[in-house]
């Protein structure tokens, strides 16, 4: 889970403790990476000016992250036909007491990732990596954003997966025949819980899932990237980051009666405040 974003996640050791809460985090990391997933990763760039969300790269032999555990404390993580690792191969360990020191990870219990605490054109560039889970299947969304010359934060590349585990039967891939217009509508109307995280503040326990108001396109098509990929997950973008506050959209229909929406919040000064889960079901009229 690690190939695609540009500031990669310190797994040096220290002596501290951990806390229940980032005990938490690592137990749910393992529950939902655990496996041999294996998937076609499609990459979508800027032709000149504007995102280019028609004509995606792929490699069709696709990559594997291996990710095994050999107790409750230790693993290793080994990815294959990687993008930026040198050779297409990285290797590392997996250790409970020194996992996500830098609290860019995050894990809801099907919905996971690691993100860029700080978009403020500080480090040149930034990104995210959204994970939706069901079954043995791994939905993977991955933005990165690049900076200008003139310091300001644009979209450089998206990439989409339907990673699915080998060490069982594989689910299929999910049929995208229909449009983003077509999910959208679909999905109008359905009630929705939603929970939060916040950087270095990992509850020891699940949060409190809360009633949101039923599902509008609006609410998620707030931005200029629109886009649509394999697997029906779906993301809205902003092309260039705003002067102020601003928020990224990241979704996924994982079921023909769940769609999950991940909403990535930051703050005026463009560090991260929270993660925003939200999860979407038919009502009883359908």
């Amino acid at each position: 889970m690690k190939d695609h974003l540009p500031h990669k996640i310190s797994m040096a050791s220290t002596a501290n403790q951990r806390s229940a809460g980032v005990d938490r985090q690592w137990d749910l990391m393992r529950s939902s990476f655990d496996g041999d997933w294996k998937g076609v990763t499609t990459w979508y760039g800027r032709n000149g000016a504007e995102m280019d969300l028609s004509h995606g790269v792929s490699d069709p032999a696709g990559s594997i992250y291996s990710i095994r555990f050999s107790d409750d404390n230790t693993g290793v993580w080994h990815g294959t036909g990687l993008r930026f690792a040198p050779g297409g191969e990285r290797q590392f360990p997996l250790n409970r007491h020194n996992y996500n020191l830098g609290d860019h990870c995050w894990h809801f219990p099907d919905t996971a990732g690691q993100s860029s605490l700080d978009m403020d054109a500080s480090s040149g560039s930034a990104g995210h990596e959204v994970n939706f889970f069901t079954s043995r299947s791994r939905s993977m969304l991955v933005a990165l954003y690049q900076r200008e010359e003139d310091h300001s934060m644009i979209l450089d590349s998206i990439a989409a997966t339907a990673f699915r585990c080998q060490r069982t039967t594989a689910d299929p891939v999910r049929d995208v025949t229909e449009t983003r217009h077509h999910l959208l509508q679909t999905i109008t109307g359905w009630t929705g819980m939603e929970q939060e995280l916040r950087p270095g503040q990992w509850p020891e326990h699940t949060p409190p899932s809360l009633p949101v108001a039923a599902f509008d396109a609006s609410n998620f098509l707030k931005h200029e990237v629109n886009g649509y990929f394999a697997d029906k997950l779906i993301c809205s973008l902003p092309a260039h980051l705003p002067q102020g506050p601003f928020d990224l959209h990241f979704g996924c229909l994982v079921t023909p009666n769940s769609f999950v929406h991940l909403i990535i919040e930051y703050d005026q000064a463009h560090h991260l405040t929270r993660w925003v889960e939200r999860r979407y079901q038919p009502t009883i009229n359908g």
